[in-house]
């Protein structure tokens, strides 16, 4: 199984919330694996993709996979892919290829937010169907979220979407609007289980 890890934007928290499914999900009895496909603003080694690989080995022992495996596209530029560089699409199927085979789940995170520009006609977005993944959106919850969240619900449907709680301001500023007009809430601080059992269906 395949999750695709996406936000509404840079620093919202797919990082945080990634590493927090590795530890769920393995907690839950699952050999999981992680890949993020590019990295950019990468210059002595990835610092989001060494996060990951190094959370994952601490609880799936067959995780015998390099750096450069988990991130099979660095860039020095932090911007998005179509301008940082050309993106190997090859290198990444290679890289791919041999972390599946190591993990029951594998948690595959975007950078940046959902329409980043990869090439000039595939999206950060496309990464969802070209791995056949469920996809979680992670909204920061900076005020403003709510039009990020209706932005990106507007586009596309994700999985699961929730929250990353960045203060409790969040309750008075936002949460009024969306306890309105949404029946579930979720807080990737409150309700990881439900988000990754929400995942694990179908």
């Amino acid at each position: 199984m395949n999750i695709f890890i996406t936000a509404n934007n840079t620093n919202m928290g797919k990082t945080h919330t990634t590493l927090s499914l590795i530890r769920h999900f393995s907690k839950m009895g699952y050999k999981v694996g992680v890949f993020k496909p590019i990295e950019t603003g990468v210059n002595s080694y990835p610092l989001d993709g060494k996060l990951l690989l190094d959370e994952t080995k601490k609880y799936n022992s067959k995780f015998n996979h390099s750096l450069d495996e988990i991130v099979p596209i660095q860039f020095k530029l932090p911007a998005a892919p179509i301008v940082a560089g050309k993106v190997d699409f090859d290198k990444i199927n290679k890289a791919y290829k041999k972390i599946k085979k190591s993990c029951d789940i594998l948690l595959i995170e975007g950078a940046g937010g959902i329409k980043v520009p990869i090439t000039n006609n595939f999206e950060m977005y496309n990464f969802i169907d070209y791995f056949n993944a469920k996809s979680l959106l992670v909204i920061g919850s900076q005020l403003g979220c709510i039009n990020d969240l209706e932005l990106n619900l507007s586009f596309f449907n994700p999985d699961v979407w929730a929250i990353n709680l960045f203060d409790d301001s969040f309750y008075e500023i936002t949460y009024p609007y969306l306890n309105q007009k949404y029946k579930e809430i979720l807080i990737i601080q409150k309700d990881l289980d439900t988000i990754a059992q929400k995942l694990l269906k179908g």
